[in-house]
């Protein structure tokens, strides 16, 4: 089965690239992998206090992924996989492309505002040679409305 991976993160776009997601994928008969990354500097600290604030990180990435989970599968009939991978974005990105053979598609949300789509389409686009798979990038301020009718 095909799986379109999305990263999850805090930005407002997200919703967007999961929504996408989870619609192709349910018309397309594919599945979703959600993927988020926590940066190797949260845990900077002493072991046992960076210990505590990892565990705490996986917990909050745990409960927004899910609501959109809850949304894929009451709307979409999609039950996506969650992954937490930590280290720098592009690379872990890269890396699970590279470790999941399912995966065909990466799907990002772009950000509206003038300083461009997000550090993270900017940086993933120096890389972008590395993928063996097609990017999408859904624009942010896309209607819910418009995102259906493409999809």
């Amino acid at each position: 089965m095909r799986k379109f991976l999305v990263v999850l993160d805090d930005s407002r776009e997200c919703l967007n690239a999961m929504r996408f997601a989870a619609m192709r994928a349910k018309k397309s008969g594919g599945g979703v992998e959600v993927l988020s990354i926590i940066p190797p500097e949260e845990f900077n600290h002493w072991i046992g206090i960076g210990d505590i604030m990892r565990e705490e990180t996986r917990e909050r990435i745990e409960v927004h992924y899910e609501v959109f989970a809850k949304w894929m599968r009451d709307r979409q009939g999609i039950d996506p996989e969650l992954v937490i991978r930590e280290g720098e974005a592009v690379t872990e990105i890269l890396a699970q492309v590279a470790e999941d053979s399912e995966i065909g598609v990466l799907v990002l949300g772009a950000g509206g505002d003038k300083k461009g789509p997000g550090p993270l389409i900017t940086k993933l686009m120096k890389s972008v040679a590395e993928l063996p798979i097609p990017i999408t990038i859904v624009p942010g301020e896309m209607s819910k409305e418009r995102l259906e009718a493409i999809t």
